[in-house]
């Protein structure tokens, strides 16, 4: 993944735009370090039960699709809509990496992390400030949308290594 150059006119974007590139690449470092097998190791028993794979597409389909609820955002739509389930869109979502090898599916991830960091290039305080409906958090402003991106993957790949090291 190519780092891009942070603005230097607004600091929060500035801020975003640097914790999006880190944990772009500790990501890429984590799921580069999987080994054969493990790709298909359980890790989650309730719900989904994704395997390590499955948890890398369900990056992908975050990361895009959050990127897509923003952009709504941003020209004055609501969200998603209040019965939105999260849960049925991620299962159907997430299936469609099922096929493509993993490599592909890594690239996605780089790309679509980048697609985001472009979008926060083109925002401003008040971007950042607007609220919409986000799947779990509910009403938030973009910002914290933005900051859940990371955080989001960091709890994923948190799970990943407790499994692995059992």
């Amino acid at each position: 993944m190519t780092t891009l150059p942070t603005p230097v006119s607004n600091p929060q974007c500035q801020k975003l735009v640097e914790r999006l590139n880190e944990s772009a690449l500790k990501t890429q470092e984590f799921f580069q370090s999987i080994e054969g097998d493990q790709w298909y190791v359980q890790v989650y028993t309730e719900g989904a039960n994704w395997s390590v794979f499955q948890i890398l597409g369900h990056f992908v389909v975050t990361e895009a699709s959050i990127a897509r609820l923003i952009k709504y955002i941003l020209q004055g739509l609501p969200g998603v809509p209040e019965d939105f389930d999260m849960d049925k869109f991620n299962e159907r979502e997430v299936n469609c990496f099922s096929k493509l090898p993993i490599e592909m599916v890594l690239q996605r991830f780089g790309e679509r992390r980048a697609e985001t960091i472009e979008l926060i290039f083109q925002m401003d305080d008040a971007d950042l400030a607007k609220q919409g409906r986000h799947p779990w958090l509910g009403v938030a402003p973009v910002e914290d949308m933005l900051k859940l991106l990371y955080r989001h993957n960091q709890i994923h790949q948190r799970d990943i290594r407790k499994v692995l090291a059992s």
